[in-house]
C-alpha cells in the first residue's frame, strides 16, 4: 500500500489496573466507541503489564507516528505521564482518556473527565499544541506536563504514593494534614532567569498547568501556552497557618494570602539540601535541576 493511503494510526496503550481496575473494565465499551465513531483510522489496542512495559509501547508508537497519527494514553496521571514524554517533540498527538484518581494533567488542559466524552473529543480530533516543562538532573530529562513539586507538596506526593490509597484529593489531604506535624521549612537555592536567589520556603511549585493532588489550585490561573512556567511559592508560616490555608488551595483561593508569591520565569535551577524533586505525582529524582519551559512541545487533544 502506498504510504499516503495508509489509514490514521490510533495506539491506545491502557493501564488496566487505574482506578483500581476502573480502566481494565471499561476499555471494551472504549475500543467499541472508538471504532465506530472513527471507521477510517485503524485502531491498535495494547494492555501494558507494568511503567517499564507501558512507557516502551507508548514511545514506539509515538516514534513511529505519522503526521495525523495518535497516540492514546488511559489510566490516571501516571499514564498521561508517560504518555506526554512519548509525544513530545514527534508527530503524534496525544489523546488522554482519563481513568484514574487525581488526573491532574487532563483535567488541567481541558479533556472532559468522563470517559466517554474524553473519548469524543479524541474521535473529533480537536487538539492543540501546548507548553511542557522540561526538568533535567542526574537522573536524565523529563518532560512535566502539569507542577514540578520540591518541598511540602513533594514530600505529600511522595508519602501519598506510598501510602497506595487511590480517593484522589481525598488521600492527599489526608496525608497533607500529616506529613504537616513534621516539616518545617526548606533552605532553596534558586537561579530564576539567570538570577540567583537563596529563601526558606514552605515550598516552591514551578507549574506549566496549576492543578496537583487530584485537583489542588496550586497556580489557579497557569496558562499552558504562553512559553513561560508559573512559580508559587509559600513563605514560611506556622503550622496552623498553613492547616488554615490548605482548604483554600482546592479553590485557588489561597494565592491571595501575604505569604504567598507568584511570578513567571523560563528557567529555574533548584537546588537545596534534603531536597528531591517530584513531577505529574512521580518522582523526579534529586536536586540540583534545572526546569525550563519548551514552548510548543506537545500537540494533545482537547475540547
Amino acid at each position: 500500500m502506498n504510504e499516503l493511503a495508509k489509514p490514521r494510526l490510533l495506539t491506545l496503550v491502557v493501564n488496566p489496573k487505574s482506578g483500581g481496575g476502573r480502566a481494565g473494565r471499561a476499555l471494551p465499551k472504549i475500543a467499541q466507541h472508538l471504532r465506530e465513531t472513527m471507521p477510517t483510522t485503524e485502531l491498535h489496542v495494547i494492555q501494558s503489564s507494568s511503567w517499564e512495559d507501558a512507557q516502551n509501547h507508548l514511545r514506539a508508537a509515538a516514534l513511529a507516528a505519522r503526521d495525523g497519527d495518535s497516540v492514546v494514553a488511559m489510566g490516571g496521571d501516571g499514564m498521561a505521564h508517560l504518555g506526554l514524554n512519548a509525544c513530545a517533540h514527534t508527530e503524534a498527538t496525544l489523546g488522554i482518556i482519563p481513568a484514574g484518581t487525581g488526573n491532574d494533567f487532563a483535567r488541567a488542559v481541558g479533556v472532559p473527565k468522563d470517559i466517554r466524552a474524553a473519548v469524543d473529543v479524541i474521535a473529533e480530533g480537536r487538539w492543540r499544541r501546548i507548553d511542557l516543562s522540561r526538568v533535567v538532573n542526574s537522573t536524565g530529562r523529563r518532560y512535566v506536563g502539569a507542577v514540578v513539586s520540591s518541598g511540602y507538596d513533594a514530600r505529600v506526593n511522595r508519602a501519598t504514593n506510598e501510602t497506595h490509597l487511590r480517593f484522589g484529593s481525598l488521600s492527599y489531604g489526608a496525608v497533607a494534614l500529616r506529613e504537616l506535624a513534621n516539616f518545617a521549612p526548606m533552605a532553596y537555592r534558586l537561579v530564576i532567569d539567570g538570577e540567583p536567589r537563596e529563601l526558606d520556603a514552605m515550598l516552591v511549585a514551578i507549574c506549566n498547568t496549576g492543578v496537583v493532588g487530584g485537583g489542588m489550585l496550586i497556580s489557579p490561573d497557569a496558562d499552558f501556552a504562553d512559553g513561560l512556567l508559573d512559580l508559587t511559592i509559600v513563605h514560611p508560616v506556622g503550622r496552623g497557618k498553613l492547616l488554615r490555608l490548605l482548604p483554600s488551595v482546592y479553590t485557588g483561593k489561597f494565592v491571595s494570602d501575604p505569604a504567598v508569591e507568584r511570578f513567571t520565569a523560563a528557567s529555574v535551577a533548584v537546588d537545596g539540601d534534603d531536597m528531591f524533586l517530584m513531577g505529574d505525582g512521580e518522582e523526579l529524582g534529586d536536586v540540583p535541576a534545572t526546569v525550563e519551559c519548551d514552548p510548543g512541545a506537545l500537540r494533545v487533544y482537547t475540547q
